[in-house]
């Protein structure tokens, strides 16, 4: 501080709506050089990447101090009312002109939306006027820092006042090593818009007791309490032994942000042991490991459909309205599909209520393959269910299809028989049996469908696609088709 005065941030009310937090510090007598400096840009990308979440909750500003006068003024402008040359170029600009320069920067774009549609946009003055920047899309290029920077001025705004300040506390923790009094940082005093005053950066150290023992067991070692202190001493949280010899007293460090809760301090003591130190043992619960029964069944399956000469495939859950509604000849609201809200793309608007759609699509992708094209698919179709409490349920099917230059009904007929003598089901009417019963449908030809019922109740249909259904899956050979639901087997 060269005249003993610290350098003031003072916050306007008109920052309120948009962006309300400043924090600031300075760094005196840095000495920086090609690496330091490459390193301190790169450690600002980082945090505004990760921790500032995309520079939405915090943006940094880092400036050269001697280009500058304090105090300093944080407020927020009409977006015409602000006129300032950007980093790195060469002219004047309005926040409007710079707003349309940047929607094709593709380093900045990304940021606009920010502020874009705001009435107001934050700048920050000093007391001669200069803009230092325009968080969180741009700084000032009077003020840029070099490697010749000697003072730099460092401001971090956003909506989360928490996350600012572990911003600028990580920033002058680890570049305050390059000052030339080491480690130390000068404070800068930020006057908010209800007349408090405070001074960042904040640099807070705090306490926290844990017990030997909780950490012993949680991670599955026994060391005692004096080993566990020094284990945590290696990771930088400063422990020693207290009270009745099993209780830790843990400094956690400005630096360590990430350390919010007890189970983070057992965590750095299992990395100081060494994950492959800890001894393997047989947990002491004697608990036996089983398959899923509808997963055991889907396995089983999936083999002897492979052995029955079919492919199988694996297509999305998610699908687009026209596949398994207009298509199949289905109205969408008879189909009680689950609707994906704000949808991507169109290919992916419902969840899928049968597998069909999904295989003719393979098929229209494998045309080119030598005929026929035998396929199946064993996986779960979602409906709307207004009894579960998450609104849906899935099922699980299994869906084949036949694609050739006849309709082969006759081998879907088959392979429908084969399944039902894996799963143990007689043909006939008998309790226990399962039969076919002519049908409609409108995905099928008429005359060719059937509906099959087993153990008393409907499980699916198969039979010959109706011609308009292939026409509009780009198909142009007839083709057969299998869907049962294999759950009532269980």
């Amino acid at each position: 501080m060269p005249n003993g005065e610290i350098q003031k941030l003072i916050i306007t009310e008109e920052t309120a709506k948009i962006r309300p937090y400043a924090v600031a510090a300075v760094l005196r007598n840095i000495k920086f050089t090609k690496d330091r400096y490459d390193s301190f840009i790169e450690l600002q990308e980082k945090l505004h990447q990760n921790i500032c979440r995309k520079r939405a909750l915090v943006a940094i500003g880092t400036h050269d101090l001697d280009t500058l006068s304090g105090p300093f003024t944080y407020t927020a402008k009409r977006p015409s009312d602000i006129k300032f040359k950007p980093l790195n170029k060469t002219k004047e600009y309005t926040a409007c002109e710079l707003m349309n320069i940047y929607k094709t920067d593709n380093h900045l774009k990304h940021y606009l939306h920010i502020i874009e549609n705001k009435p107001l946009y934050p700048v920050i003055y000093d007391s001669n006027g200069v803009i230092l920047s325009m968080p969180p899309i741009i700084n000032g290029n009077h003020s840029k820092i070099t490697v010749n920077t000697k003072n730099v001025f460092i401001e971090c705004t956003g909506t989360d006042f928490t996350k600012a300040k572990i911003v600028l506390d990580v920033i002058v923790t680890m570049f305050s090593e390059y000052c030339e009094n080491q480690f130390t940082v000068e404070a800068a005093e930020v006057i908010f818009p209800n007349g408090k005053s405070y001074t960042f950066p904040e640099l807070a150290y705090r306490k926290e007791i844990v017990r030997a023992d909780l950490i012993n067991k949680k991670v599955g070692i026994r060391e005692t309490p004096e080993n566990i202190a020094k284990l945590l001493t290696r990771m930088y949280l400063k422990s020693e032994v207290i009270g009745d010899g099993n209780q830790i007293e843990i400094e956690i460090p400005p630096t360590r942000a990430d350390v919010i809760h007890a189970c983070d301090i057992v965590e750095d003591a299992a990395i100081a042991y060494g994950y492959n130190n800890i001894q393997m043992m047989l947990p002491k619960t004697y608990t036996i490991a089983n398959q899923f029964p509808l997963n055991k069944l889907t396995e089983l399956l999936r083999h002897d459909m492979a052995a029955a000469g079919f492919t199988e495939a694996l297509t999305f859950a998610l699908c687009s309205q026209e596949d398994i509604a207009d298509k199949l000849g289905l109205d969408i609201s008879a189909t009680k599909a689950v609707h994906i809200s704000n949808p991507k793309t169109a290919e992916f608007q419902v969840a899928r209520t049968t597998l069909l759609p999904g295989l003719l699509k393979t098929v229209a992708a494998n045309r080119k393959m030598p005929l026929p094209l035998k396929l199946f698919e064993i996986s779960d179709i979602v409906v709307k269910d207004s009894s579960r409490d998450v609104g849906a349920r899935n099922y699980r099917h299994l869906c084949a299809l036949y694609y050739n230059k006849n309709p082969g009904f006759e081998i879907i007929h088959g392979l429908l028989d084969r399944i039902m003598q894996l799963l143990n089901v007689p043909p006939g009417e008998k309790k226990g049996g399962y039969v076919i019963k002519a049908s409609e449908g409108p995905a099928f030809f008429p005359g060719r469908c059937a509906e099959i019922f087993a153990r008393g109740q409907s499980i699916g249909k198969l039979g010959v696609l109706h011609p308009d259904v292939i026409t509009k899956f780009e198909l142009t050979m007839p083709c057969s088709s299998l869907e049962i639901n294999i759950e009532p087997f269980l």
